[in-house]
């Protein structure tokens, strides 16, 4: 998902030309982006926490703080006061973003504004794969595919975020997706609007607020995810059978037998959850042999093998993904990593200027490639990715590693050409 992109003010709405005081962690940009940002547009920007602010923004990074409740508000009576008389505005991170501009329309697929999994998986410090099941099982949208490579926008990054903070909580991918689905009954679309609820965790329990109550699982006032919901007993029971007996070529094509290939992926994947990585793997390849090739399948076998050391294996999966959909882009990508890694260096090269080839402004790619130009010594090829890199994901987790990079560049040139542009007499 992307963030804000600071040349992208077109769609601004405005913001008031009053002082800001910003509170707590953010989760799209830095304070001290946003702080320029605010500038830019005529606002101006304070340290202190005082009743002489005319606007609060209190950052959306910790989701266990409510933007009414931030424990640094009771503090100061006065200020207390000002916001409660209306005369200090209270506002979160994204009501600061859409005045901003800063959330485009619903049709604007500027992939410049956007992430890719991979670089929101460095954004929040998960792993790619991550990335991938929330994506997978709806729990992130991407505003725009491209050649079956997702792209996530900014109102992305803090459901992310608050799906990281929740996992970090010590709640299991799949407990997490159970009950949030579980909560859908009582309150729609909360996959979608998790970021603009207030989220309690108490131990192992998620209790949402909205208005003057808490929401859970049942309905009421908080669940247990330890507790075992008799709906689920079923597909739990299938699961975990499946789990025990993965080991098992045979019996996984017996269980296989009674699931449609859908519930076949949805298995493989809790079981990527629970880390059984090799009884996921041979889940993958059981699809692969009852319902044919397919690409998605060896890509997603592809990453599995990755992650369980096999990288030869991961290669040759990667291979069978392009082979069937020349247009799979991601695989092109990884495949060029793993021949990287594998010390393949010229057909690493090779598999990722082809995924150019069919997205010129894949700019991971363009990350790849500039960082292996470099250690070939290929600088000055590689300065040309890296400057691509910069015009593409200009806020993106590595922009500082390719901004260092040119101006170290830039600084040599100086020096070994001191009288450049100067005028011939």
């Amino acid at each position: 998902m992307g963030t804000p992109n600071p040349t992208h003010t077109s769609a601004a709405v405005g913001i008031s030309q009053g002082r800001y005081a910003l509170l707590g962690k953010f989760a799209g940009l830095s304070k001290r982006a946003t702080q320029q940002m605010i500038r830019q547009q005529g606002g101006k920007v304070t340290d202190k926490l005082n009743s002489a602010v005319d606007v609060i923004v209190v950052g959306e990074a910790d989701v266990s703080k409510s933007v009414h409740r931030h424990p640094e508000l009771s503090k100061d009576e006065s200020l207390d006061s000002a916001i409660q008389s209306g005369k200090i505005e209270l506002i979160d991170e994204t009501e600061l973003w859409q005045r901003l501009g800063l959330v485009g329309d619903a049709h604007d697929a500027d992939i410049r504004n956007l992430y890719t999994p991979a670089m929101l998986a460095e954004l929040l410090q998960v792993p790619t794969a991550t990335v991938r099941r929330w994506h997978r099982r709806g729990l992130i949208q991407p505003r725009t595919e491209i050649r079956r490579l997702p792209y996530f926008d900014f109102q992305e990054i803090i459901n992310a975020r608050t799906l990281a903070a929740l996992l970090a909580e010590g709640i299991s991918p799949s407990q997490l997706e159970r009950k949030l689905g579980e909560l859908e009954k009582y309150s729609p679309g909360v996959k979608r609007r998790l970021a603009q609820l207030t989220v309690i965790v108490e131990g192992k329990d998620i209790l949402l607020r909205e208005g003057e109550g808490l929401i859970d699982g049942i309905g009421q006032f908080r669940f247990d995810f330890d507790a075992s919901q008799a709906s689920q007993q079923k597909t739990t029971t299938q699961e975990t059978s499946l789990s025990i007996a993965a080991s098992d070529a045979n019996a996984v094509e017996t269980a296989a037998a009674e699931m449609t290939p859908t519930e076949l992926l949805q298995a493989a994947a809790l079981l990527e959850d629970e880390n059984q990585l090799q009884e996921a793997s041979l889940v993958y390849r059981t699809i692969l042999a009852a319902y044919g090739p397919d690409a998605e399948v060896h890509f997603r076998l592809a990453e599995l093998l990755y992650r369980m050391g096999a990288a030869e294996a991961a290669r040759e999966r990667y291979y069978a993904a392009i082979e069937i959909d020349e247009d799979f882009v991601e695989a092109r990508a990884n495949l060029g990593c793993v021949l990287y890694e594998l010390g393949d260096t010229e057909l690493a090269v090779a598999a990722w200027k082809g995924a150019l080839a069919y997205h010129p402004d894949y700019a991971d790619v363009h990350l790849h490639l500039a960082r292996s130009l470099d250690e070939q010594t290929r600088s000055t090829e590689g300065r040309q990715h890296w400057e691509q890199f910069l015009q593409l994901a200009a806020e993106s987790p590595w922009a500082e590693q390719a901004r260092q990079r040119l101006e170290c560049e830039g600084e040599d040139t100086e020096e070994k050409h001191p009288n450049d542009g100067a005028i011939a007499d």
